[in-house]
């Protein structure tokens, strides 16, 4: 080993919280380097304006010791989002335990589950009164269960506190913990499920080590017979390097599971040592995509450039629950 390696091999420290080169540079697949494509103009951050609760809502997140993967994974809609009053809450932590090189969220050995978490979110989500509310966490390979109870706690207090506040949870895949993390969640299923598929299955390996595309899709065939009325979600970036074709066939799988709501949005590269932007894909490209997904049958489509997984999910819900309307009239 030379001395720089082994230099860097005892400077290394699990515990801390590893960012772009720190956190990709011990992954499997190695990042290529490759040209960086200029953003196109149809790119655009909307920033939040100076009367907007973009600053309130980060003050109250600090206060009750709370993380949003809006801040985390550098989420490009975080002053509009912000600035309505709205977040999407991370839980058990900001140490995720897999490294995906298109995620920005930090890798580390995870810290020990907050036992006031559930408690400190349910009175924060009171104290903004959302009424709809997003949460999310990191990956626990750490835990027996994932992270599955920890969530249920979270969901169970916040609907004490904030019974008429609807709640979608965006969970990580709970690799090799399936069953026993659906288990636990019967305890108190969300109002919306929502897992990202993120990519098409040829990608997996560069940009989703450690996860598996047959292995999630099952998940949401379990999930969605045990809970046949939660509504389902997922999202998936484009411009990784997949076709058209690919991307048609993954909307197909995903509505073959039951999923009724999907969001596609461009993948935009959080640092030079993070997955390379292969191609930036044109709104009108967006527009034929959704269409294509609202002919597949999906309840509803949430399609552009800068859409991510919880924007605009509230209305996302609306659609599917006036679509399941007509089709009881029906």
């Amino acid at each position: 080993m030379s001395s720089d390696a082994m230099e860097s091999a005892s400077s290394y420290d699990p515990t801390s919280k590893q960012k772009a080169q720190a956190k990709t540079a011990r992954i499997p697949i190695k990042i290529v380097p490759a040209e960086t494509l200029k953003k196109p103009d149809w790119i655009r951050v909307k920033a939040a304006t100076p009367n907007s609760r973009f600053y309130e809502i980060k003050a109250i997140l600090r206060e009750h010791k709370l993380h949003s993967v809006c801040e985390e994974a550098s989420c490009p809609n975080i002053g509009e989002c912000f600035g309505k009053g709205t977040a999407t809450f991370m839980i058990m932590g900001d140490k995720c335990t897999r490294r995906c090189p298109f995620c920005d969220v930090g890798h580390g050995r995870p810290d020990p589950l907050d036992a006031d978490e559930p408690e400190n979110l349910a009175r924060t989500i009171a104290a903004l009164k959302l009424k709809y509310v997003v949460i999310t966490s990191v990956d626990r390979d750490d835990l027996r269960d994932g992270g599955a109870a920890h969530f249920v706690d979270c969901i169970r207090r916040t609907r004490e506190l904030s019974p008429t506040t609807t709640i979608e949870v965006l969970v990580p895949d709970f690799r090799g913990r399936d069953d026993r993390a659906l288990e636990i969640l019967k305890a108190a299923p969300p109002d919306v499920m929502n897992h990202n598929l993120e990519t098409v299955p040829r990608l997996y390996k560069e940009a989703r080590p450690g996860s598996d595309y047959a292995f999630i899709l099952n998940r949401r065939k379990k999930f969605k017979a045990l809970h046949p009325g939660v509504p389902t979600k997922s999202g998936l970036m484009v411009g990784l390097g997949e076709s058209d074709e690919e991307v048609l066939q993954t909307l197909r799988d995903l509505h073959a599971a039951g999923v009724e709501i999907v969001t596609l949005g461009q993948y935009l590269r959080p640092t030079l040592e993070h997955h390379p932007v292969a191609a930036y894909i044109t709104p009108e490209k967006f527009d034929w995509y959704r269409q294509q997904a609202l002919d597949m049958g999906f309840s509803y489509c949430a399609s552009g450039p800068m859409v991510r997984s919880s924007y605009l999910a509230d209305e996302a819900l609306g659609s599917v629950r006036l679509k399941r309307q007509v089709s009881a009239k029906a």
